[in-house]
Parts: structure tokens; C-alpha cells; sequence
């Protein structure tokens, strides 16, 4: 097809989700658009179909594993029904006497979405449920590897649909082939676009002139500091970091050991799977890992006996090693162990204390993943609460598995969500978990109330005090 072709393919798209939109907004109540939000998630919840995308997912991309895609795509999913249950998102949803407000919740239009390759079913999941809680229609882009799971996650949907009379056209993909150019004219074209994924694609979304939801990288470090239950951090590491084979943005990617713990924390995470390699090997590992420039496609995301093979280590570390960590002290661009990794390798640092242990863990943040998240594992909570007020972050993460921790669990208070935003540290709009408050439009009506106008006096009388007038 041509560049024309292209545009016009999309277009028609476009043009379809605007007239299912405008009605399923007209005369729309809460149950209509719940109904919807309910359609869409029993579409990748129900056991066998989950099964099912996600063993496509993994064949289709070749990264992750099956087991833990299942567990994701339910999770994540369950977790967002639990946020939404009960929200109002259609009609009025505060009254404000007081101030003479009424707020009055009204849907964004057609939403764009950037699917990324490393969660082909969930992320977009997440999205369509929140674009449809909110009376959007949504448009998917997926990555080429993510096509397939797309296509069959929305065939699942239309099924659902079906049963309560949905109109397809709520919720479509850009016909493949994927290309940039189809990505494009969608991101131009819709009403909000939201990007999960690589930032050339979310340079893209904020260059578009469309409003544009796009979050930073990811780069996670953790402190482990003398006060922290070892035992209990080794393990919650280790479950985060192996989980799908470290495809979340939110797997640890360095570790911050203060140094009189050090040796007792490696025994520890050897114990969860975690095979600590001697300094000496860090060369070994970025000579295998990287290739060409670029991180080694047999690396990533894959199980730890592929992975092991790929860094030629299969004979140097234990059976039933899980993941590798690789002692190391340089943090920047030239030194590659201290950026994001997508595999089941973690950079190892040693700090002299806890000061430094920040530091560095600083320095990595400066590097890569600004605004995205730390971890901290202590029993001193006044640290986390330093890291909260002094580090470039948007969450700290306190004694809890990151991966499953930073995009909502069951047991924190954070919106369950596959998208974080890292606020102005990571160059995105927004400094929260991407959830349904993000695809809304606000009408405020706005009455008369009585004149509150202060006297200069009152403002200024303190002031006035302190400095003199």
C-alpha cells in the first residue's frame, strides 16, 4: 500500500470509532459503559482464552513466559475491576455546594493506544477498560510482534459484545501491517493518545499535537540496607525479578547492598536462585549481553537456562539458578550494567553505608529511569521517607516485590495499572499510575456564591511582620 493508502486506512478507522462513540455517549447511564468495561475484561480473564493469549503472546513475541503472562493478565485485570467498581464516570460525579461546582464527567472521544511488544495482552487490555468505563472508543497500535495478540484479544471482545449488544466499532486495531506511518496518523488523529513502550514512540505521542499519556523508562534500583530482613528481601527480589522473565519496567535492574550486609544478602539471594558472579566476570557478561550494540535478542526476556547459554555461564553457576547478578561500580552511558537490561541480569553495588547507598542508587536514577520508581528493603522507614523527599523519583517502594508493587497489588494502595508515569523527572504529562481518572474530560458548572475577596491586610499582615512593609 502507499503512504496515501496508509493514511486513508487509518482515517476510515477513525471515522467508524467516532460515530460508535457519539452513541454509545448518547443517553449513555453508568451501567452501559460498566457493561462495556465488564465485556472487555471477561474477554482476557476467562481461564482458557487467558491461557490462550498468552501462550500466543509468548510464541508471537519470544519474550516472557507463559505461566506468569497468565498470572499478569488475570491480576492486572482483576486488580482494575477492583478500582473501577462502583466509580462514576458518566453524569455528575461531585457537587460542591460550597464552592458553586458541579463537576460532571464527560468521555475524551477516540483514544489512541501504543501497544509495546513485552505485554501485548495486558497493557491493552488495561487500556480498552479504562477507554470504555470512561464512554470512549479506542484505537490500538501494536507493535508487529504484538499483532497477533491484539487481533485475538479484540476477537474475544467483539464475542463479548455481542452478548450485550456493543457496537465493534468501540474498540478496533490499525489494520495490519503495523507501519510507522498508520502509527503515526493515528497518533495525529485521535482525541487523547496514550504510549507504553519505547520513548522514540512516546517523543512521537507528545510531538503529535494530540494530548498525549506517555511514560518514562524504566531502570529500577533497589537499596538493601543494614536494618532490612535479608531473608525476606532475597525472596521478594527474586520473585520480582524473574517474573516473565523481567519484561516489566518495573523488574529490578541494580542493586544497592550497604557493605555490612553485603556478604550475608548474596547468601541470602543465593538462596532464592540468585547467582552472584565474581567482579572479575562483568566483561565476560557485557561482551555476550551486548552485541553489536545492542542488548543480545537471545538475552532477552528469556528463561535462565537460555539466558545462561547466551552469557556462556551454564557451568560456572549453581543448578537452579534463576538470575545473575554482576558485581560492578561504573554508573553512565559507558557503562552499560547500569541501565536497563529486559533480562534476568541485575548490576550488584557495593556501598560503604547507607549515605552512599542513596548516592548511588541517585546516580543510576540520573543515568536512567528518572522519575520512574526506587525500592528500598529496611526496617528504618525514615529512609524511605528520604528517599521520597530527596531522590528524582515518582515512587518509593518500601519492603515489597517491585514488579508487583509498582503498577498496583492487592496489598498498597497504588491503581492497578501496566503504564507509570514519571512526572517532569521522566519527561511525562503525568507523575501517577495511567488508570480511568487519565481518559476523562471534566465540565464544570460553575454558580454564583457569596464574594470571599480578602483585604490586602489579611494577606499580607504576616509578611508585613517577618520583612517589613
Amino acid at each position: 500500500m502507499t503512504e496515501e493508502a496508509d493514511i486513508a486506512a487509518v482515517d476510515a478507522l477513525i471515522a467508524r470509532a467516532r460515530i460508535a462513540q457519539a452513541a454509545f455517549e448518547d443517553g449513555a447511564d453508568q451501567t452501559r459503559y460498566d457493561r462495556a468495561a465488564q465485556a472487555a475484561a471477561w474477554a482476557i480473564m476467562e481461564p482458557a482464552r487467558n491461557a490462550e493469549m498468552a501462550e500466543l503472546a509468548v510464541e508471537s513475541t519470544g519474550l516472557g513466559n507463559v505461566r506468569d503472562k497468565i498470572t499478569k493478565n488475570h491480576r492486572k485485570t482483576l486488580g482494575l475491576m477492583r478500582d473501577i467498581a462502583g466509580v462514576t464516570t458518566c453524569g455528575v460525579i461531585s457537587e460542591d455546594a460550597q464552592a458553586g461546582i458541579t463537576e460532571i464527567a464527560r468521555p475524551i472521544g477516540v483514544v489512541g493506544a501504543i501497544v509495546p511488544s513485552t505485554n501485548p495482552i495486558a497493557t491493552p487490555a488495561n487500556n480498552i477498560i479504562n477507554a470504555l468505563k470512561c464512554g470512549n472508543a479506542i484505537i490500538l497500535s501494536p507493535s508487529p510482534k504484538g499483532v497477533r495478540g491484539c487481533e485475538t484479544l479484540i476477537g474475544y471482545i467483539y464475542d463479548e459484545f455481542d452478548k450485550i449488544g456493543a457496537d465493534h466499532d468501540l474498540v478496533q486495531m490499525v489494520p495490519a501491517p503495523v507501519n510507522k506511518v498508520k502509527a503515526q496518523r493515528m497518533l495525529e488523529a485521535t482525541d487523547l493518545v496514550v504510549v507504553t513502550g519505547s520513548q522514540d514512540n512516546v517523543r512521537r505521542a507528545y510531538s503529535s499535537g494530540t494530548p498525549a499519556v506517555g511514560v518514562g523508562a524504566g531502570n529500577v534500583t533497589v537499596i538493601v540496607d543494614e536494618t532490612a530482613d535479608l531473608a525476606a528481601a532475597a525472596k521478594k527480589i527474586a520473585a520480582s525479578k524473574t517474573f516473565d522473565n523481567s519484561t516489566s519496567c518495573s523488574s529490578e535492574n541494580a542493586l544497592v547492598i550497604v557493605d555490612a550486609i553485603y556478604d550475608d544478602f548474596v547468601a541470602a539471594m543465593a538462596a532464592e536462585g540468585g547467582a552472584t558472579l565474581d567482579a572479575s566476570m562483568e566483561q565476560h557478561v557485557l561482551d555476550r549481553l551486548w552485541q553489536k550494540g545492542h542488548l543480545a535478542r537471545g538475552a532477552l526476556a528469556q528463561d535462565a537456562d537460555k539466558l545462561l547459554e547466551v552469557l556462556e555461564l551454564t557451568d560456572q553457576v549453581s543448578a537452579g539458578t534463576k538470575f545473575v547478578a554482576v558485581p560492578t561500580e561504573g554508573i553512565g552511558p559507558e557503562h552499560k550494567l547500569s541501565g536497563e537490561k529486559l533480562s534476568l541480569v541485575v548490576a550488584l553495588y557495593r556501598a560503604r553505608d547507607y549515605d552512599h547507598a542513596q548516592e548511588l542508587a541517585m546516580r543510576v536514577l540520573d543515568h536512567q529511569g528518572a522519575g520512574h520508581s526506587v525500592g528500598i528493603h529496611t526496617g528504618d522507614d525514615s529512609r524511605a521517607m528520604g528517599l521520597g523527599l530527596k531522590a528524582p523519583t515518582c515512587r518509593v517502594i518500601v519492603n515489597q516485590a517491585h514488579c508487583f508493587a509498582n503498577g498496583g497489588s492487592f496489598d498498597n494502595g497504588l491503581p492497578f495499572s501496566l503504564s507509570m508515569g514519571c512526572g517532569s523527572w521522566g519527561g511525562n504529562s503525568i507523575d501517577e499510575n495511567l488508570h480511568w481518572k487519565h481518559f476523562l474530560n471534566i465540565t464544570k458548572v460553575v454558580r454564583p456564591i457569596p464574594a470571599r475577596e480578602p483585604s490586602v491586610d489579611d494577606i499580607f499582615a504576616d509578611y508585613w511582620q517577618a520583612a517589613g512593609k
